[in-house]
């Protein structure tokens, strides 16, 4: 089986530089197929998630090229949108992001057929939202036997709508079915996370009239078309509060490049109030951590809130902090499944309901666990780096998900941590540095 091996006990220190935003590419990828136009996208992350994306747009019709690693062009106009248009395949149901494809093909086809989503087993993420919004928009919605959604409308009209509880997928499929809907729609309680805002600018470059992203209240006047673009992807939010956390877990110095400064606030105040040291530039942060780390509460939240993505990170982080800090998971249930492989590790984490009560240790020591998912994943790589000893990462095809290079990152900033492959199958990993 495929793993991370990880010596760690190291201060880390040097540069890093952050890839593009997975959730706002994966947005942006299926967004592109609404137009019979060329759209050329860069700053695309190599992750896993959006080269299965990619496959099963490819897979539909559309012309897909890599220009370069980064960047690729995506155009839609092969793709036949009637009845026997099928979104299908053993990889698309492994990601969550999959449903996108739903409402930027019954924006332009009025008919998507798409099958039920996968990806990390964080807690319910039910679609109902999603289904309301297209069934508002004027849509009849199934799901049909073999787990796929089908969509269909004569026309759509712009509607008012209003989210029962903010859902950043909601608000982006919505987004997109209404783009090319006849009217006015306006989503109320909708998301405010930096890769909505993202997603309407490309829409909008691309032709769309998308006002208020980045707003509770989103206000869409449909268009008859869209056509091509070229669009540049925002940096990845939660790969660069990765790296922050594992700044301060291992007491170490990073500059971490690419970012945008102030979609890290929330992240910035929490690790400031653990007695680490913050440095904001136009483009970059440096993140210092050589004393010892104090306890802080923290409760996921929507933006701008902390995010529930950097949930398990800073969780990793606070477990090596003096005192008892408390973390209470507010967006997913499922969300410390992570905590009994700490605690392999040596954490002192009690989780009560949706609350993690964390006990400060003085260390860490290496250990043999395994991730459940993308983030906790992240969170144990954190934890190994910041570990006196050898630990071993199983299941890392979840990592591999939402981080690119994730290893040769590391090791170009001081980390001991070597990517081994699965000897049976072969190298079947998703990143450059896998093959070294």
């Amino acid at each position: 089986m495929e793993h991370y091996l990880i010596n760690g006990g190291k201060t880390l220190e040097g540069e890093v530089v952050i890839a593009g935003a997975k959730n706002a590419a994966l947005g942006i990828l299926a967004a592109a197929v609404m137009t019979d136009d060329e759209c050329i996208i860069e700053n695309v992350p190599f992750v896993s998630d959006t080269r299965t994306l990619l496959k099963a747009i490819e897979n539909i019709g559309a012309s897909v090229r890599l220009l370069d690693r980064h960047t690729v062009s995506i155009c839609g106009k092969g793709i036949v949108g009637d009845e026997s248009l099928s979104v299908d395949d053993e990889y698309i149901r492994r990601i969550r992001a999959s449903y996108y494809l739903i409402g930027a093909l019954l924006g332009k086809y009025k008919y998507a057929n798409v099958a039920l989503p996968g990806g990390c087993d964080i807690g319910s993420r039910p679609i109902d939202l999603h289904i309301k919004g297209f069934e508002t928009l004027g849509a009849s919605v199934d799901i049909v036997n073999g787990g796929k959604i089908v969509a269909r409308a004569k026309s759509l009209n712009g509607a008012h709508i209003y989210l029962d509880t903010v859902s950043v997928g909601a608000t982006i499929n919505i987004m997109m079915a209404a783009v090319l809907a006849e009217g006015k729609t306006t989503i109320e309680n909708a998301a405010k996370e930096p890769h909505i805002v993202d997603v309407a600018n490309f829409l909008n470059s691309m032709g769309a009239n998308i006002k208020g992203a980045g707003t509770d209240v989103i206000r869409i006047r449909g268009v008859e078309r869209l056509h091509g673009t070229e669009y540049t992807i925002i940096p990845d939010q939660i790969e660069a509060g990765t790296f922050m956390a594992l700044a301060v877990a291992t007491r170490g110095n990073i500059l971490i490049k690419n970012v945008i400064p102030k979609h890290l606030e929330s992240i910035s105040s929490k690790l400031m109030e653990m007695g680490a040291k913050v440095i904001e530039y136009d483009d970059s942060v440096r993140v210092m951590a050589d004393g010892k780390l104090k306890a802080t509460h923290i409760k996921t939240l929507p933006y701008p809130g902390f995010p529930t993505d950097m949930q398990a990170q800073i969780a990793a982080a606070l477990a090596l902090a003096e005192g008892t800090s408390v973390v209470t998971e507010s967006i997913f249930e499922n969300r410390f499944r992570y905590v009994s492989e700490l605690i392999k590790m040596g954490a002192k984490i009690k989780v009560e309901g949706n609350t993690a009560i964390i006990t400060g240790v003085s260390g860490f020591h290496g250990a043999k666990v395994a991730a459940s998912d993308l983030r906790a994943g992240a969170a144990l790589v954190i934890a190994a780096l910041a570990a006196e000893g050898e630990s071993t990462i199983e299941d890392i095809k979840y990592i591999k998900r939402g981080y690119e290079d994730f290893d040769e990152k590391i090791r170009a900033i001081g980390g001991d941590m070597s990517y081994i492959p699965d000897k049976e199958n072969g190298d079947q990993n998703n990143n450059k540095s896998d093959n070294k």
